[in-house]
Parts: structure tokens; C-alpha cells; sequence
């Protein structure tokens, strides 16, 4: 296969991966971004009717505004504004392109993937964490009726569809079901909603539960997965009627391909060591942006400030030129 040479390679088209090629662009660095899914593929991905928690302004990347018709954007605002400013800069895209392997030789980076071979005097990785589920360890966690992810109600109408969490894409779940027509539990080991349910659903959600529309059972927990039942332990212990469960516990990077380069990660957070300053790993060229620099603490960082590290990636390279 023909070899491909970059000055930067970019692994992951999300928002915070386009940053640092827009960044990239504008300091006349070829750049190539690889995505094994589509452009922006975790947001494809989340709920159909899922609304953002930010601004438009906020979720802003190569300082072109975001247009939205209502106070938040939503999912399909934000998938065509991050299409077209992939368009606008004229960014090289390849999607459906895995990367296997990095392998620095010398002063570059040969960048394997299922499809070809490229070399890269840097790279960045902004493969984000949406692909890797926290663990669940239950058994009959491996059936097919349950369920990492989420995109809309209709399949569930009349069903008994228990939700396993309690933030905010378990109450949002919880929520879009019950208003179309599924017979809805929602199961949390806490005492009460975890704190940071968005405002505006907050209300909501408690008066569901109080009317009794959606049951709640707080401080319980699942213990066994049965074809149409689920074995409960805590305050709610017993066994419920269940067709379909949503695992909504979050999720964590997959830290392979760093690790496989030879990053060095903390054993505690999941994060690669990086220069916060910089955000250049252990590896010299080598480069984290967005959530997987938090390790399993994404919360810490979202598009709101991980779309920030194009900048400092793309300085920090030039600075070394």
C-alpha cells in the first residue's frame, strides 16, 4: 500500500479532534483526521431527540457561530453545524478508517489502520470514550435485551423496560419512554438522583416518579439478568417482570492505542500523562484532546473545553518546528 505523509494525523472526528485539524489548517500544517465511524460518530449516536445541556456558543469550534432555532441545539443541529465546518475549512475527513497500530520511528509515526499506511511527524488522539461502556458485571449481562445504548422510544411501547442509573441520560431515557407508552423502572444504587440532573428535568422526573407513572427504586440493585425477569437486591429486593434493560452506568476510554505507543498511564485515573500545557504525552509528538485526557473522569472534560486543545496542540507544535 501506498504511504501517506502528514505533519499531523488527527485519530477521531469528534469536535475536539476538528479543533486541532481546523488549528492545524490555519498554521498551513497538512493534516489528515481518521475516524472509524463517521464525522462527529458518538453524537450520531446519542438519543434521536436528545437536546443539549450548553449553548450554541459554548459547543463553537474554529470560531464559526452556531446557529440554533431554540435556547439549547440539538442533536441534529449539532451534527449538521459540525458537518459543514468540516466543509467550510475544507478538512481532510476519512471516515470508516480504524487505526490499529503507532508506531514511532525515528523522528515520525507510522500509523497503521485497516486500510492504509500513513506517516505522521505528530499525532493526536480525540478518540473520546463512547465506544467503551463501564464494566457490568451482573450475570445475564450478556443477553441480547440488554442495552448500552439509546436512540428512541418506539420499539418499547407496552414493554417493561427497566433503566439502570441515575444521571442524566438515564432520567432522559426514562422520561422519552414513558411518554411513549413502556412501562418504565428506573434502578439506582443511591439514595436519590445522582446531583447534576440537568435543572429543567429535575422537576419533571420527581413528579413522574411521585405519581407513581415511573417507579423508582433507589438503593437497589440488580443481582441477576432473566430472560423476562430481574432479580433485585436493597430496598427494592425482589424479583420484577423485564423485557428490555438500558445500562446507563457510563463510560471510559479505551486507552489501547496509547498504551500500545508506549504511553505511560496513571493506574488510578485511566489518564494519560500529559502536559496540561501542552497536552503532549509522555511521548514526545504525540499528542491526547478532548475526554480521553481525563482517563475514566470524563466529566471533567466535555466539547465546552475539550474543543479548546486544538490551540494548544497546534501552538505546542509549531513552537518545536
Amino acid at each position: 500500500m501506498e504511504k501517506k505523509s502528514y505533519d499531523i494525523l488527527v485519530i477521531g472526528a469528534g469536535p475536539s479532534g476538528l479543533s486541532c485539524a481546523i488549528e492545524a489548517k490555519k498554521k498551513g500544517f497538512s493534516c489528515v483526521v481518521l475516524d472509524k465511524g463517521s464525522l462527529t460518530d458518538a453524537i450520531r449516536r446519542f438519543p434521536i431527540n436528545m437536546t443539549f445541556f450548553s449553548t450554541p456558543e459554548l459547543l463553537e469550534i474554529g470560531n464559526v457561530p452556531f446557529v440554533s432555532s431554540g435556547f439549547r441545539p440539538t442533536r441534529f443541529e449539532a451534527l449538521r453545524y459540525y458537518q459543514s465546518i468540516a466543509k467550510f475549512f475544507e478538512l481532510s475527513v476519512k471516515s470508516g478508517e480504524q487505526v490499529i497500530s503507532i508506531e514511532k520511528k525515528s523522528a515520525s509515526f507510522h500509523v497503521q489502520t485497516n486500510r492504509d499506511t500513513y506517516i505522521a511527524q505528530n499525532v493526536v488522539i480525540a478518540t473520546g470514550y463512547f465506544d467503551n461502556p463501564n464494566p457490568y458485571e451482573v450475570p445475564g449481562a450478556n443477553l441480547p435485551k440488554v442495552l448500552r445504548y439509546y436512540s428512541e422510544p418506539f420499539e418499547y411501547v407496552g414493554r417493561e423496560v427497566a433503566i439502570v442509573g441515575g444521571k442524566n441520560s438515564a432520567v432522559e431515557i426514562a422520561l422519552d419512554l414513558f411518554r411513549n407508552g413502556a412501562k418504565v423502572t428506573l434502578i439506582h444504587r443511591g439514595a436519590k438522583l445522582t446531583e447534576g440532573v440537568k435543572y429543567w428535568v429535575l422537576p419533571d422526573i420527581e413528579n413522574r416518579i411521585k405519581a407513581g407513572e415511573i417507579k423508582a427504586l433507589f438503593e437497589t440493585q440488580v443481582e441477576e439478568i432473566h430472560g423476562h425477569s430481574l432479580v433485585l437486591s436493597g430496598k427494592g429486593a425482589g424479583e420484577i417482570p423485564n423485557d428490555v434493560v438500558f445500562v446507563m452506568i457510563g463510560y471510559r476510554p479505551d486507552n489501547g492505542l496509547l498504551m500500545n505507543a508506549g504511553v505511560q498511564i496513571d493506574a488510578s485515573s485511566l489518564a494519560p500523562l500529559h502536559n496540561p500545557e501542552t497536552m503532549e504525552t509522555t511521548i514526545q509528538g504525540l499528542f491526547v484532546a478532548g475526554s480521553i485526557a481525563a482517563g475514566k473522569f470524563n466529566n471533567k472534560i466535555f466539547i465546552e473545553n475539550g474543543r479548546a486543545h486544538g490551540k494548544l496542540i497546534i501552538d505546542a507544535i509549531e513552537k518545536a518546528r
